[in-house]
């Protein structure tokens, strides 16, 4: 089987990406779930009550984005949560220095061109809802989303901005885009 065509849902934290994500996927899509909020969560279970404060968190998302990658089901399409190139928007927010293993991994991606171009910014519902790994303002959401646009436009994304609107909406807008977008 052809290596699959890989979409990104991206956009401010609290927008709705999970809940699209899983309406897709009981649509029949493949989907990948964001690695940072399983790793917020494995670690705040350890008793790391703020993990992304630790030094090598984006060292451990980025880890485990590129083994969901690899270990994601045989399948023409697949629909990911977040890629490494939001990890890349975490630490230039966050000011962090982009380490090794980041750097490789957007390397790898960029030149093997492993999610399609069409990435999809899922816009914000105005308002943040706060759970353990979510305690950003909705202020800092629209600031950390509009990161994600800059990173993804300085590495040739187009971005197809997903609108509030009926989770079923959504999920139209996205597998109309899906369909008819070809190649990388």
């Amino acid at each position: 089987m052809p290596e699959p065509r890989r979409f990104v849902l991206t956009g401010a934290p609290g927008a709705g990406k999970t809940t699209l994500l899983e309406a897709l996927g009981r649509r029949g899509h493949v989907t990948v779930r964001e690695a940072a909020t399983d790793v917020i969560a494995e670690r705040q279970a350890r008793g790391c009550a703020e993990p992304w404060d630790e030094p090598d968190f984006i060292d451990a998302v980025t880890a485990l984005q590129a083994r969901r990658q690899v270990a994601a089901p045989a399948a023409p399409v697949h629909l990911y949560d977040r890629s490494p190139l939001c990890t890349l928007a975490l630490a230039h927010y966050q000011g962090r220095p982009i380490g090794a293993a980041l750097t490789a991994e957007v390397d790898r991606i960029t030149r093997q061109r492993t999610y399609e171009r069409t990435v999809f910014l899922v816009g914000p519902l105005g308002f943040i809802h706060h759970t353990a790994a979510r305690r950003i303002s909705y202020a800092e959401s629209l600031a950390f989303a509009r990161v994600h646009e800059q990173v993804y436009e300085a590495h040739g994304h187009h971005l197809v901005h997903v609108p509030v609107g009926t989770v079923a909406q959504r999920v139209a807008l996205i597998e109309s885009h899906v369909s008819r977008t070809r190649g990388r």
